[in-house]
């Protein structure tokens, strides 16, 4: 799960974006002012941090020089600075990304996973991923659940590991197709269907029972904590 820490002065649109963006699946610590927010940065480590420029003890791009003298932890930009000299400087000063108000949190979600995939996605492919009793390691390529081995096919890997890492976001067929069989314009729902139901039985659910896998029906399906 991805640890998110959110600077951002009016309450309104931190309360907004945290609920999104932990219904994303992330884990959203927030801090009103860049005093609060670099305690928390050197306290928590967060993987990225969205950082507003209006802040009221200082403005985000001295916020984000000092974060860049410490740590090199990604850094996406939200403001309502549109200017392309704006965007240019703080870029330049070290930002990752640079997202212009208004926005949705959708389209913030994906900013944040194609920064994540861009900068840090080697580093973060060498720790397990954990879900609840589920760990899952790339790197030896092997899946546990509750302490005990799973055997899994490397098709079945894949695809468990792809949603895993992405924990309670609705990935649809589509994109599994094109993410894990690498075949966007080919194969159909029902391979996707069966391999569901093969790691189903691997983890101990059903359809009708499920603790990991859940299908949403016309959008796709998507990994849960069942201890949350």
């Amino acid at each position: 799960m991805v640890q998110l820490l959110l600077v951002e002065d009016d309450a309104s649109v931190r309360t907004t974006l945290t609920r999104a963006l932990s219904e994303h699946g992330h884990a959203v610590s927030s801090a009103p002012t860049a005093a609060e927010g670099l305690r928390q940065v050197v306290e928590g480590r967060p993987d990225l941090v969205v950082l507003d420029l209006g802040l009221p003890d200082l403005d985000g791009s001295q916020m984000l020089r000092m974060l860049r003298a410490v740590t090199s932890i990604p850094v996406i930009v939200t403001t309502a600075r549109d200017s392309e000299r704006e965007m240019v400087r703080v870029l330049d000063a070290g930002a990752d990304d640079y997202v212009v108000k208004p926005f949705s949190a959708s389209q913030l979600n994906a900013r944040i996973r194609a920064v994540l995939r861009r900068g840090h996605g080697e580093n973060s492919e060498e720790e397990p991923v954990r879900v609840g009793g589920l760990r899952m390691n790339l790197k030896a390529r092997e899946a546990c659940l509750d302490g005990r081995t799973l055997e899994l096919s490397p098709r079945e890997f894949d695809l468990l590991y792809y949603l895993t890492v992405r924990v309670g976001q609705v990935i649809s067929k589509r994109e599994l197709l094109a993410e894990v069989w690498h075949t966007p314009f080919g194969g159909t729902d029902k391979t996707i269907d069966v391999h569901i139901a093969w790691l189903r039985r691997k983890l101990g659910e059903t359809a009708t029972a499920p603790r990991y896998l859940r299908s949403i029906r016309g959008s796709g399906v998507k990994i849960v904590d069942p201890s949350r």
